[in-house]
């Protein structure tokens, strides 16, 4: 039995945006909410107590990654992947089919499931829905991911079809397939770029007896005006007594746009990988401190933010550390990033509740839009 349970709290009155709550086994917290990554068991450059000083309850494990090294078997040994990397909170793991899936000249794909050669060492490998499912199990997430299939953005009908048929077949394999104790499974929609397509599968995996339901191959090379057509469409679609989860998608403005047509959970590299290349996000939007106008510049990162980096540490320090590649100089970004991200689903929540949703949304873009450091690079 799952060790799961939702509830709605708020719906705003001119939107679909919600506030919700959402308990696991190891966390209590209320949605819309934003995992930060940890890929390989580890949030880059932080540590547990550095994620959790941004207010994270919940960080995204990756299956592909943690079952060819150190292995599934090994982080079961050591007890489970909590134990493992000494997170206290809760842990959702993907199914490993978006990173296999982009490797396409790696791999063969039959109804199986996939056989492919590790990026680490070119060591054959296989990955079907029981094995994948076997993975989570043994690494003992709160929240595992079925395995799904991800066609490109720029698929054709056909393709698309055949990914979504397959997907649904492969939905009912991992359902049937053992989990850990109180782990909770959510189901994965595809369908590209297709709305008919895309709403069929939403008929289809929300008939199953998943605790939770994600929007799966978004991002993945079509135009974001697309995504944000669809989840208009799709959001408000998916159940309402269900956490609802968008896939790999977190530019901030993509998650005031999906807050707005009911995505309740989401999750993104860009706050860390962003941090690595010197970029700081704000409400201000981008803030590039490679730029040389930051060279003596004292102010922080963003003045309204209290973090422990905007309330320690000057644009100039910050620039100092990125231009001598200083490890310190992406920590402190990523640590500043994340608390951004935090920051911004606890305001939009707040404006669910007060029914405001959609005229702070649209506020808060235009201001991340008009002051955004990176179109303006010199």
């Amino acid at each position: 039995m799952s060790a799961l349970s939702f509830e709605v709290l708020a719906n705003d009155s001119g939107s679909a945006a919600r506030v919700g709550r959402l308990r696991l086994a190891q966390a209590e917290l209320e949605t819309p909410v934003f995992m930060p990554v940890g890929t390989q068991a580890s949030v880059k450059s932080q540590t547990p107590d550095d994620v959790m000083a941004t207010g994270s309850q919940l960080i995204l494990a990756n299956t592909y990654h943690l079952m060819l090294r150190p292995s599934a078997e090994l982080v079961n040994e050591l007890g489970g992947v909590q134990r493992f990397m000494a997170w206290p909170h809760a842990i959702l793991t993907d199914s490993g089919g978006y990173q296999v899936f982009s490797l396409a000249d790696l791999r063969k794909l039959d109804d199986d499931g996939v056989v492919f050669r590790s990026h680490i060492d070119g060591s054959p490998q296989a990955l079907s829905p029981e094995r994948s499912m076997e993975v989570q199990r043994l690494l003992g997430s709160d929240i595992a991911m079925v395995l799904d299939e991800c066609p490109p953005g720029d698929a054709d009908r056909p393709t698309v079809q055949r990914a979504v048929d397959r997907t649904s077949r492969w939905a009912e394999r991992c359902l049937a397939s053992e989990r850990a104790p109180g782990q909770a499974r959510f189901g994965i929609v595809q369908g590209g770029s297709y709305l008919d397509m895309r709403q069929a599968h939403l008929e289809t995996i929300a008939s199953m007896p998943f605790e939770g339901l994600a929007l799966g191959g978004f991002s993945v090379g079509e135009a974001m005006s697309v995504t944000y057509e669809l989840l208009t469409e799709l959001g408000p679609r998916m159940p309402t007594d269900r956490p609802r989860y968008l896939m790999g998608v977190g530019k901030p403005i993509d998650l005031l746009r999906a807050i707005g047509s009911g995505i309740d959970m989401f999750d993104c590299v860009l706050p860390t990988r962003n941090a690595r290349n010197g970029q700081a996000l704000t409400w201000n939007g981008r803030v590039n401190l490679k730029q040389s106008r930051h060279r003596r510049d004292p102010s922080p990162i963003d003045p309204d933010c209290k973090c422990a980096v905007c309330t320690t540490f000057s644009r100039a320090y910050l620039r100092h550390l990125i231009t001598a590649a200083e490890m310190l100089g992406p920590r402190l970004i990523t640590q500043h990033n994340l608390h951004f991200y935090q920051d911004l689903t606890r305001a939009a929540r707040q404006a669910i509740r007060e029914g405001r949703y959609p005229q702070w949304a649209a506020e808060a873009e235009a201001r991340m839009l008009a002051n955004d450091e990176v179109k303006t690079d010199r």
